[in-house]
């Protein structure tokens, strides 16, 4: 199976920079089950094209396959060797690493900069036919042009097969092109040569970053990459669709501030203004707050907690924790645990923080987090943010009495929030106050809500 991409923007020999490798060699990378080669078939100023051949050894292909087996010489009788199939993705990743991770040491101001760029893959299998091809493509904007092959040439009447050689062209970044190949490719040929486990939806959520929230087709994407594992694609799913839908009325320009990544900036903002030095991300999910914390000196002790396993080994990876050096490494603790329950790990903290936690727990069961946050981790300063019901009438798609998020349990207008802040304040001995966060409406606020606890 063979990946071409070519771009004829000049000089097109840019593209050698862009891909780290020398468009004069023939370079080769080795793969659990064969081999891939890298070579350029044209380079000049005016066009150059990569190409990266896969060469799967099929006996090392039976030595290495595990997995059950749909009948039982599938390990002998397949397409692996002849197809782009999730070797393909693993050959993308080893071969362009340094590219789809948006490195570039001799020109870096290519790395962000729009491409013209002809992608061709020989031979792509599709469990879906043509129409699911380019339903996975088309929204991304790409120019597709498919050619389908028959079951046998000899016998028209079998109808045609599910592989096509595809042709895409679009204007993007090239590490933006690799990492939508890098995912789409197995997606389209419905399954993959290795085990899927949990360290799936860190690469899903790494390579999907900046469109795969936005596309029409994401839930069927993540359950094909997945393998249709369902607490792993549930578990992505809950991180894909996080943050809202925007309102129909509001026309994002490509650098507006997404409003979760806007919480969190202004969450970090106020603890600077607080003069903190020891935090406690209590549902610090994959760390995003985190990563914000440890890029300040002035916080000195920070702990992100989280209910689950896999949102933490994401954010370990996000983090690079096993390449801090050992003064930062020491600043930062991530521990699994649950905020129903009491958990002396939380205590000493000088502030705790709870973005979009609240809402995720049935009312009943607010009661608990109330005791082991306030009562028993009581720090000076607790930051909660949620979201606000009252600005739910501005997204367009969402429906009457549903909530923004299909895990959320519930969802507070503004006073229903403050009834309860209130309260809590009383009950524990904290003085509170609130802000909206987002572009706020004169009449429903903004999009969420913030919460600031003082301990008196």
């Amino acid at each position: 199976m063979l990946l071409t991409i070519t771009t004829k923007r000049y000089p097109a020999t840019d593209l050698g920079y862009l891909l780290h490798k020398h468009p004069a060699k023939v370079q080769t990378v080795t793969l659990t089950a064969g081999s891939a080669h890298i070579f350029y078939p044209e380079a000049t100023d005016q066009s150059c094209t990569a190409a990266l051949l896969l060469d799967i050894d099929p006996v090392r292909l039976v030595r290495g396959n595990n997995g059950p087996a749909d009948f039982v010489l599938e390990q002998y009788v397949n397409d692996r060797p002849y197809v782009a199939s999730s070797f393909m993705s693993a050959a993308i990743a080893q071969a362009y690493s340094s590219a789809m991770n948006g490195r570039c040491k001799d020109k870096p101001h290519l790395v962000d900069e729009a491409i013209p760029f002809e992608i061709n893959l020989s031979v792509l299998p599709v469990t879906g036919g043509e129409a699911l091809l380019r339903e996975f493509f088309e929204p991304l904007g790409y120019d597709t042009t498919v050619q389908s092959h028959l079951l046998d040439e000899q016998f028209p009447e079998w109808g045609q097969s599910r592989y096509f050689n595809v042709t895409l062209r679009h204007t993007l970044p090239l590490k933006t092109i690799l990492s939508q190949l890098y995912i789409l490719i197995p997606v389209c040929d419905n399954d993959k040569h290795y085990f899927v486990g949990g360290h799936e939806i860190e690469k899903l959520m790494e390579k999907g970053k900046g469109w795969l929230d936005t596309h029409p087709a994401k839930e069927l994407i993540t359950r094909r990459y997945l393998r249709y594992i369902g607490p792993l694609a549930k578990e992505a799913l809950g991180m894909i669709m996080k943050d809202e839908v925007l309102p129909v009325e509001e026309k994002q320009p490509k650098d507006r501030i997404r409003l979760h990544d806007l919480r969190l900036q202004i969450v970090r903002d106020i603890l600077l203004e607080l003069n903190v030095a020891t935090v406690a991300d209590m549902g610090c999910g994959e760390g995003k707050l985190l990563r914000l914390l440890m890029e300040k000196p002035a916080f000195k002790k920070i702990l992100g907690m989280d209910v689950s396993y896999h949102a933490l080994e994401i954010a370990q990876s996000k983090l690079k924790m096993d390449r801090l050096p050992e003064m930062q490494r020491a600043r930062l603790q991530l521990v699994q645990g649950a905020l129903t329950y009491r958990d002396k790990r939380l205590s000493g903290f000088d502030a705790g923080v709870l973005v979009e936690v609240i809402e995720h727990l049935d009312e009943p069961r607010l009661a608990a987090l109330e005791k082991v946050v306030f009562e028993y981790a009581r720090p000076q300063y607790v930051i909660i943010t949620t979201v606000n019901a009252e600005y739910n009438v501005l997204y367009e798609k969402l429906g009457s009495g549903t909530f923004r998020h299909s895990d959320h349990r519930f969802e507070w207008t503004r006073s229903q929030f403050a009834t309860w802040g209130d309260r809590v304040a009383a009950q524990f001995g904290y003085e509170v106050s609130y802000r909206p966060l987002g572009e706020t409406d004169e009449v429903l606020g903004g999009p969420s809500q913030l919460a600031l606890f003082k301990r008196s």
